[in-house]
């Protein structure tokens, strides 16, 4: 039996963008949000300069002809469409990548925020510079679950008329795995393994569907995606306390 609440998993990102306009937790949006923005702004730039290039030497070998020559607004219009995209469906990973370390001590003030307990890790900057390697495993480690089954679901793609069928487990597994995402951070700092969280959290599937569902929408829109990020993390910390905190955590 599918336990959980679709409805109440879909007000968890929402709570997270009111959360994350908290004067305790801004700190540690701004830092990765600004991270972030240098990084595929540098990334939008190399990646303009190699297009143009590729353009000219495009341009250099079709015939001499006004109309062919003027296609290259075309071209660049291709451009955007496929940078939009990369983009989109990219930022998800490399963001988590990059904030990793501040994700997870945003999902700590976001459940003490929420519950008044203390968390009993060390806050310290110098405890966050020493998680970096322990936060890019298990980020590492999502992506190795990740993968494998995404590569089922592309195979079922190409079958005629059960393709049809992938798209929708596409849809559903994206859902799943926003929520895997983002729920780790707050299991992490209480030291769950990711196993054991996917087990708990198949206790309460429909509740994640719910809160994964308006996460994987809103990491495809460009822009919103870059805020997304810190508001999952908020929303969930919300989950954690609310579908998923296990009774007997012991706090390390």
């Amino acid at each position: 039996m599918v336990k959980g609440n679709f409805f109440r998993g879909l007000g968890y990102l929402g709570e997270g963008f009111r959360l994350i306009r908290q004067p305790g937790l801004r700190l540690f949006v701004v830092i990765p949000l600004i991270i972030n923005i240098l990084l595929f702004g540098l990334l939008f730039y190399f990646l303009a300069e190699l297009f143009s290039a590729m353009i000219a030497a495009a341009m250099s070998w079709l015939p001499d002809w006004a109309w062919l020559q003027s296609l290259d607004w075309l071209f660049w219009l291709l451009y955007g469409v496929v940078i939009l995209l990369m983009l989109a469906y990219g930022f998800v990973i490399v963001a988590n990548l990059i904030g990793s370390p501040f994700y997870g001590y945003l999902a700590e003030l976001t459940e003490k925020h929420l519950t008044g307990q203390e968390i009993n890790t060390d806050d310290s900057w110098a405890q966050i510079i020493r998680d970096i390697p322990r936060s890019l495993m298990r980020e590492v480690h999502k992506i190795l679950y990740y993968l494998p089954r995404a590569a089922g679901l592309f195979i079922i793609g190409l079958i005629p008329v059960v393709n049809l069928l992938a798209a929708v487990l596409w849809f559903v597994f994206n859902s799943w795995m926003m929520a895997l995402q983002y729920v780790d951070y707050p299991a992490d700092n209480h030291r769950v393994s990711f196993p054991d969280l996917r087990r708990s959290m198949g206790e309460s599937r429909l509740s994640a569907l719910g809160f994964g569902l308006p996460v994987a929408l809103a990491a495809m829109v460009p822009v919103l995606n870059l805020i997304v990020v810190p508001a999952a993390v908020c929303g969930a910390a919300a989950f954690w306390v609310r579908e998923n905190r296990p009774s007997d955590v012991q706090n390390v």
